[in-house]
């Protein structure tokens, strides 16, 4: 296999890499860079628990070569809270149940924030339609919806 290295920001921090040019996003983001809120739940792009933005735009990042993301930006779950604080849409998502195990939490959150940003008051419809591509296999998704409405009204201010 053929190295490369790559630049990538990750969570505002740079990084610099000599990898593998198989390597997935996901392992390169768990196994290099040690962050691993992101999570492996199905390794065929169905579940969506390893969501992360790039470039503000929800990606799976299960789906993606990291060489692919040379020069990108990246923001996984750790990277959306400013340390002290939870991101409004984390808030919602323990103020209104919207999780049980919590696996596919981070993708769900990643994914409610890509949703906000393209349209900020979207309806019951829209967060279901958007979240199809986000498996839950603990909550049956009400309260997962009533978190995303919760949020995106957090995140108008």
């Amino acid at each position: 296999m053929e190295n490369k290295t790559i630049k990538i920001n990750i969570n505002g921090k740079d990084f610099e890499e000599n990898i593998n040019s198989n390597l997935l996003l996901i392992d390169f983001i768990r196994e290099k860079i040690k962050l691993t809120g992101s999570h492996i739940g199905c390794d065929t792009s169905q579940c969506g628990s390893c969501m992360v933005l790039y470039n503000d735009i929800c990606l799976k990042s299960c789906s993606v070569l990291a060489i692919q993301m040379d020069g990108a930006k990246i923001t996984t779950i750790e990277g959306i809270s400013d340390g002290d604080n939870l991101h409004p849409m984390q808030e919602s998502f323990r103020e209104c149940h919207g999780l049980q195990c919590g696996f596919c939490t981070p993708g769900m959150i990643i994914s409610a924030i890509a949703l906000i940003k393209e349209k900020p008051t979207p309806s019951e419809k829209d967060i279901r339609e958007h979240l199809e591509g986000n498996l839950c296999r603990c909550t049956g998704y009400e309260n997962i919806v009533k978190s995303i409405s919760a949020g995106a009204e957090k995140m108008k201010g």
